[in-house]
């Protein structure tokens, strides 16, 4: 089958850590090969990947701004692509591509027992090597004709959700379990840093679950903009001083470096992921507020005085529970249009074109259709 491997190399990282979005395509440690189709484990389907989205945390992965220190929970080389629709035995399904206790042939730990498979302590332990699926370099992912999955990872999506929508099913899921940690009341002023997938889908989750507080968008671009106002966005700001000011923030000067502030949102969702929106996230926060990390941001320096200075809590989070992705399948079903997100899709062979239309900020959600 064809698929886009990505090969591991301390040179090639090095040189996108540097370079960051500007390294050449054609430097990536990505290629487009023909490769064995998958042989299921015992019990575990076969599926054909539908469509395969391109996600931050991939980004991150090839352009040099994953952390080193996450390495041992993960194996390469590895077919990408952990947001999936399938055809599993003659259905249409979104697929949870964690490989938790109960994949790897264990018994639960203490987070699986709970069901908290976001959690699992053993995802480098078992009968698998590290990772989950589009990390794993036994079982690929959906930037490949061919999947394998454990039927409990497979969640059918409903007749009336088209499989564009139904690729959304995989970032929803990290929203609402985000959502279900973090959220304090369904009352409170809201601020999302970030109209990219991530952040569009936050102010869809939102709405869908009946939250009454104002939401609040900052986003970079008109597109972004223009969707999380469809969506249903109380308004929507180039930067996050403009919200915060609205809600009584006040800026102080200090001899060297940005504003300080105090005052400002309850809840903010850092949904960019990014060294900028972190930091920003954290002085748009009001004293003793929470911050809600939802992108996926790789190494970068910090300044954490507002944590202790203002009282700020973080939570972060990158996926989800099996029952956080079922709410997300059952959710789709009310969310009539959201497949508008998905903007551009491309073959496999053009997996530079997709890139580019990433990198440019052209769309919102890309993805490959193998």
């Amino acid at each position: 089958m064809k698929a886009l491997v990505y090969t591991a190399s301390i040179p090639r990282y090095l040189l996108a850590k540097t370079l960051g979005k500007h390294t050449p395509l054609e430097l990536l440690p990505l290629r487009l090969r023909e490769i064995p189709a998958p042989e299921p484990p015992a019990g575990w389907e076969r599926g054909k990947v539908l469509l395969s989205g391109i996600c931050g945390s991939d980004l991150a992965l090839l352009f040099g701004k994953s952390s080193p220190r996450l390495a041992p929970f993960f194996s390469f080389p590895a077919v990408l692509g952990h947001e999936i629709v399938a055809d599993v035995g003659g259905v249409r399904a979104a697929i949870n591509p964690l490989l938790a206790c109960r994949e790897r042939g264990l018994p639960p730990c203490w987070a699986c027992a709970k069901g908290e498979d976001a959690l699992c302590q053993n995802v480098a332990e078992g009968t698998l090597p590290p990772g989950m699926l589009g990390y794993h370099r036994d079982l690929p992912g959906g930037w490949g004709e061919r999947i394998v999955v454990h039927p409990a990872r497979v969640h059918v999506l409903p007749p009336e959700v088209p499989t564009e929508r139904g690729l959304l099913a995989e970032p929803l899921a990290v929203v609402l379990r985000g959502l279900r940690l973090a959220l304090p009341s369904k009352d409170l002023p809201v601020l999302i840093l970030g109209a990219g997938a991530i952040g569009l889908l936050t102010v869809a989750s939102l709405k869908l679950l009946g939250h009454k507080g104002a939401i609040h968008v900052v986003a970079r671009h008109r597109l972004q903009a223009d969707m999380a106002q469809d969506l249903g966005a109380t308004a929507v700001h180039a930067s996050p001083w403009e919200a915060v000011k609205i809600f009584g923030g006040k800026s102080y000067r200090p001899p060297l470096g940005p504003a300080a502030w105090r005052g400002g949102f309850p809840f903010v969702i850092d949904a960019a992921g990014s060294e900028t929106s972190v930091d920003q996230a954290l002085w748009s926060a009001q004293e003793g507020g929470t911050v809600l990390l939802l992108g996926a941001p790789g190494e970068i320096r910090l300044d954490l005085s507002p944590l202790w200075f203002r009282g700020i809590q973080v939570l972060g989070t990158y996926t989800y529970s099996d029952q956080d992705f079922r709410n997300a399948v059952g959710l789709l079903g009310e969310a009539k249009g959201l497949e508008k997100l998905l903007t551009h899709t491309f073959p496999l062979a053009d997996y530079r074109s997709a890139f580019r239309t990433v990198l440019a900020r052209r769309g919102i959600k890309v993805a490959f259709r193998p």
